[in-house]
């Protein structure tokens, strides 16, 4: 059976800083649940000046977080932790990230302790488009098949062709989550109709544009917000809609509450393929704000639409909730929302998904041994 208490080694883009990415928050709950199930973990991130200068979590009480320089550095001071790991995960989006795999796949190779080695695609429709294209930033296409696991943000049919078309062994989806703790009602007083919060995003802006600023000028009388950095300076945002530079991971869950509705908007990529939730939708549901989110196949059977989302295809959509939904079914939506999230959504739920399947290579792996003595 599997050891009840494991090391488990991530390298990651980042878990020190939130600024820009959605990976950080993603990691933490993670890991934090990894932790409190008993766990441990070292989170190795790339040294990087951007995230450097905006570090909100610079020195974590449920993990062991390490900088490295570079490539050679990586593998110069962590090698022996990486080598007598019970698992290695790396992420999407790890600087150098090809070279990275290479080498440590080299080490997990000659490594007896190490029972799995995984990637961790918190971006699937983007790596995959990339692949496609040949565009081999962070993991090349001869390394999908070098994984036991490849856990994917995305999941339903993507999965089968991470395995079909790039080889993978096996193929799991391990989406994003809420921590319940952190993301919960605060009960403050509402300041804005509808929010948004997300860093700018070409392929997003135009469902900015049609579900949030357009409704702003539809509806004057109605306070909404848009939080989040890179931002181009020539938009033009309506006199109602206040700007947000950027808010840190604690400043979440209240920017959530003061809303009466919420909006949630995703990649181009990820409408493509489908089942994809955002961590930021999960959060934002865990906080009990009605989500009105753009439409993509799976969100359905995540949170049913009208009883635990709004799926907004055009601008009225939008227009129509704001001004005539009554607060009771509001209420009930929010309520709904929250309870999705706690029963299936958490950091714990996914820190056991992940477990389960670590579990699987663990006895595949002493099979084979057994098997070959």
């Amino acid at each position: 059976m599997m050891p009840p208490s494991l090391d488990i080694v991530v390298l990651g883009l980042s878990l020190s800083s939130s600024w820009g990415n959605g990976h950080a928050t993603t990691y933490r709950g993670l890991l934090r649940a990894l932790n409190q199930l008993g766990h441990r973990v070292l989170f190795l991130e790339r040294d990087m000046p951007w995230y450097a200068n905006h570090r909100d979590l610079a020195d974590p009480d449920f993990c062991a977080l390490e900088y490295y320089a570079s490539v050679d550095d990586l593998i110069t001071r962590f090698a022996g932790q990486i080598k007598r790991a019970d698992a290695v995960i790396v992420g999407s989006y790890v600087p150098e990230g090809v070279v990275v795999i290479d080498e440590v796949s080299r080490l997990v190779a000659r490594s007896r302790g190490t029972n799995a080695f995984c990637f961790y695609d918190i971006d699937t429709p983007v790596t995959l488009a990339k692949l496609r294209r040949g565009d081999e930033e962070y993991i090349a296409r001869r390394q999908v098949p070098l994984f036991d696991v490849y856990f994917s943000f995305s999941g339903g049919p993507v999965l089968n062709v991470i395995e079909q078309e790039f080889g993978a062994r096996f193929a799991a989806a391990l989406y994003c989550s809420a921590d319940p703790e952190r993301y919960c009602p605060t009960g403050e007083p509402i300041q804005w109709d509808l929010g948004y919060l997300g860093t700018y995003s070409p392929d997003r802006q135009p469902a900015l544009e049609r579900l949030l600023l357009e409704p702003a000028r539809q509806l004057p009388e109605m306070r909404f917000a848009v939080a989040g950095p890179q931002y181009p300076a020539d938009i033009q945002w309506p006199a109602n809609v206040e700007r947000i530079e950027h808010l840190g991971p604690a400043d979440h869950p209240s920017f959530y509450s003061r809303q009466r509705f919420t909006l949630n908007i995703t990649r181009a990529d990820m409408v493509a393929a489908g089942w994809s939730p955002s961590v930021r939708l999960f959060e934002a549901a865990a906080c009990g704000t009605p989500v009105i989110s753009d439409d993509w196949d799976g969100l359905d059977r995540i949170f049913p639409d009208g009883e635990a989302i709004l799926i907004a295809r055009s601008s009225e959509d939008v227009v129509t909730v704001l001004s005539k939904m009554t607060e009771a079914k509001r209420g009930s939506i929010g309520q709904a929302a929250r309870a999705c999230v706690l029963s299936a959504h958490t950091g714990e739920a996914r820190a056991k998904e992940l477990l389960f399947c670590l579990g699987t290579c663990w006895r595949q792996s002493r099979f084979v041994q057994q098997a070959g003595a």
